[in-house]
């Protein structure tokens, strides 16, 4: 087998390099701190930091501070400033000296920076020495933590600070593996020390009087300090409470509640949090004004599939000479293949149906919902009206089609992805309006089935949010297959000149007239957030008219949650049913605990042929968030039963940190992608390198192989060369 890796020699070797000097800067710095600690422990250096040394020794030290003040105040904070630096026991007694020597005033000023330093000097040794180990081993979940500080790290750490009983060398080397900022932990390790460095200054100024460090802090004052430390904590939930407080003033709550949840939408995340909550036999109604099973059982997922599948089987009769087969020959009745497609959609209904939910313990009410307060929901079902109350309330509303205001839109039969499926007459000539992947997956469905299609995209490129090698991949084949594709080309207007339907676009300054007899509006869906009574409560909402949501999935009403399309941040079935638990979980047990919603691993698959599927970083997000990165690509067309089946092209590409094996994104083009990266998903959400990854056998011949071999350029890319040159000089001795 042979592999390939695309990276750019000079810019690797500048990677190496600067790795090696980080490496060596790492191991200067660890050897120079295990000395100084070890001289503190072999010198007995600590004989001096101990009450009883300092109390004998108070008179000479007054003296001195008396004779030369200036210098015995920077020897006494760089004394300081190095065991807190170090993390060396004997801060309390130094604390002690300050306030004996110093006095209260210029004891606590000298104390509160040198403490502050030191600490800053322990936490910046912390990130540069380990920070990079512990990401590479618990990088989901320290990144986890990283958004709890990013949203409140001041708080927590001024909370620690003012707690004596968390040992505060331990803060700091635990904050430097964090992302929180160097400024804020310093400025909030000042302020939140102050108070314990007044008490034992203070204390030192009284130094006579103490027989031992248990008679500063007594009881009474620990826990008066344990009070002060978790005040923020408590001041913070206060503030939540009254904001809650404020959106539910105007409201009149319920004295009893008929639910404990209404669901509205019984797409893929109402269908889940409908499930979950009858599962722990809460009390649930299901309100759905349309279809059970949403978009992606009656317009967007099975549907879609269901199409795929039958133009893919055409598109593998046609190349039947490349199969040792002469000629295949098929009859294609555009009829019969949306019939099919109805038809698996009806095969499917009974696992999304009314009665299957209900025999689940749901009720299941088809109408439209509206809610008029906080924990009322109104449900009209024909000529009735219906109140409902309830505890919570989960919208799983979905999305739409947008429908671009381009001029003379109105006066265009269009198609959507919502009605595209009522066709019966193939179109001769259909334009295909958007690049993403519900687009590109329809356009080549109906070039395969015989329309004459032309795919128009503004951006650049088709697939915009991957990398331009997969898009590229992805445009050579619908080029090679006859699609029209035409990038950078912005739609204008349409026309109808003598009774044909003409759209009007502009690339580079020029004006380019398409014909066309349907047209596909592809470019986007929007959230359904209005029209039930969200405006009325004044429900937050984004830029892009998704509700505003919490990490808890909750908008702006405590009890009110959102999941799936017409929430965001992605628009797939899987991350709606995602969301759908942590929603109904949230909404049920919120008060007991709540669980922040996890998008530390996303994959999502374009169902085009070549297939496309991702996961985590790709190059262009790694380079716009600034994320350095290795890539490791093994090509597929040099894979054993890609060849034989007659699938031998696209790629594995796998992202990694540089010199690690952790895996930071992987983007797969070709033959079921979509399958293949699901154990790389396994492997990123339970933290698995590719050096693992390459160990596990894999069923020799299948496609899944081809994970493996992206492993294996890692680890040809990452071979240990002073290892092999002492084994060959081994095995040389060993022939003599």
């Amino acid at each position: 087998m042979s592999f390939s890796r695309q990276t750019i020699l000079p810019d690797a070797l500048r990677l190496n390099a600067n790795l090696f000097r980080t490496d060596l800067s790492r191991w200067a710095l660890l050897s120079v701190i295990a000395v100084l600690i070890a001289a503190f422990f072999i010198f007995d250096l600590q004989y001096y930091l101990t009450l009883e040394t300092l109390k004998a020794q108070q008179a000479a030290i007054e003296t001195y501070r008396g004779n030369h003040p200036v210098l015995a105040v920077a020897i006494y904070a760089l004394i300081y400033v190095a065991v807190t630096g170090l993390s060396l026991p004997g801060a309390a007694i130094l604390t002690l000296a300050g306030g004996a020597v110093f006095g209260l005033l210029w004891g606590t000023l000298i104390v509160s920076f040198a403490s502050s330093i030191g600490a800053t000097l322990a936490f910046l040794s912390a990130r540069f020495l380990f920070r990079d180990l512990v990401e590479s081993r618990f990088g989901d979940r320290l990144n986890t933590i990283n958004k709890g500080v990013d949203r409140q790290g001041a708080l927590y750490l001024f909370t620690l600070r003012l707690v004596p009983v968390f040992p505060f060398f331990v803060i700091n080397l635990i904050m430097g593996l964090t992302s929180l900022k160097i400024q804020t932990f310093y400025w909030v390790s000042q302020l939140g020390m102050l108070a314990g460095t007044v008490v034992y200054v203070n204390a030192g100024t009284q130094l006579g009087k103490l027989e031992s460090l248990s008679g500063i802090l007594s009881p009474g004052l620990i826990g008066s300090f344990a009070l002060l430390g978790v005040f923020p904590l408590l001041a913070n939930k206060i503030v939540e409470a009254i904001k809650a407080n404020k959106v539910y003033a105007q409201w009149i709550k319920p004295t009893h509640f008929d639910n404990n949840i209404v669901v509205i939408g019984a797409g893929s995340g109402g269908l889940v949090s409908a499930y979950i909550a009858a599962a722990v036999k809460a009390k649930v109604t299901l309100i759905e004004k349309h279809k059970m099973g949403g978009d992606c059982l009656n317009t967007g997922c099975i549907p879609s599939k269901a199409l795929i599948r039958s133009t893919r089987l055409l598109a593998q009769m046609r190349r039947s000479a490349d199969f040792g087969i002469k000629k295949a020959d098929a009859e294609v009745d555009f009829v019969d293949v949306m019939n099919r497609v109805q038809a698996i959609i009806k095969s499917i209904e009974p696992h999304d149906s009314v009665q299957r939910y209900t025999d689940l313990g749901v009720e299941v009410i088809e109408g439209e919902a509206k809610i008029i307060s906080p924990w009322e929901v109104q449900v009209q079902t024909g000529g009735e009206s219906r109140i409902i109350t309830t505890r919570s309330i989960v919208i799983a509303a979905g999305a739409r089609p947008l429908i671009p205001p381009i001029p003379g839109i109105e006066a265009i039969a269009y198609l959507t992805s919502d009605t595209i499926w009522d066709l019966r007459e193939l179109p001769k000539r259909l334009v295909v309006l958007g690049g993403g992947p519900i687009g590109c997956e329809l356009a080549q469905s109906f070039a395969r089935l015989g329309s004459e299609v032309t795919q128009v995209e503004m951006l650049p490129r088709l697939l915009i949010r991957e990398d331009s090698d997969v898009s590229d991949a992805v445009m050579a084949k619908f080029r090679l297959e006859g699609i029209n594709v035409l990038v950078g080309h912005t739609a204008k207007g349409f026309i109808i000149e003598n009774g044909e339907k003409i759209l009007l676009t502009e690339h580079d300054g020029q004006e380019l007239r398409i014909p066309f007899d349907q047209v596909l509006l592809a470019i986007g869906r929007v959230a359904n957030s209005q029209g039930y009574g969200l405006e009325q409560l004044g429900v937050e909402t984004t830029v892009n008219r998704t509700i505003e949501i919490n990490e808890f999935q909750q908008t702006n009403y405590p009890n009110i949650f959102a999941c799936g399309d017409v929430s965001g941040p992605f628009q797939f079935t899987h991350t709606a049913a995602h969301q759908a638990w942590y929603a109904a979980v949230n909404a049920l047990f919120g008060g007991f605990m709540k669980f922040r919603t996890d998008y530390s691993v996303i994959p999502w698959a374009t169902f085009t042929d070549p297939e496309v599927a991702r996961l985590g970083l790709n190059e262009q997000d790694a380079k716009i968030q600034g994320i350095s990165y290795e890539v490791s690509t093994y090509r597929i067309d040099d894979l054993d039963r890609a060849i034989a089946d007659g699938v031998a092209h696209g790629f594995v590409k796998v992202l990694t940190a540089p010199g690690r094996d952790r895996i930071l994104g992987v983007s797969i083009v070709g033959e079921q992608a979509g399958d293949l990266i699901a154990e790389f998903v396994l492997a990123m959400k339970h933290n698995i390198g590719l050096n693992k990854l390459l160990g596990t056998i894999h069923i020799y011949p299948t496609l899944s192989e081809a994970n493996k071999y992206a492993a294996g350029v890692w680890r040809r890319n990452h071979v240990p060369k002073g290892l092999l040159w002492c084994a060959a000089r081994y095995h040389d001795w060993r022939r003599r």
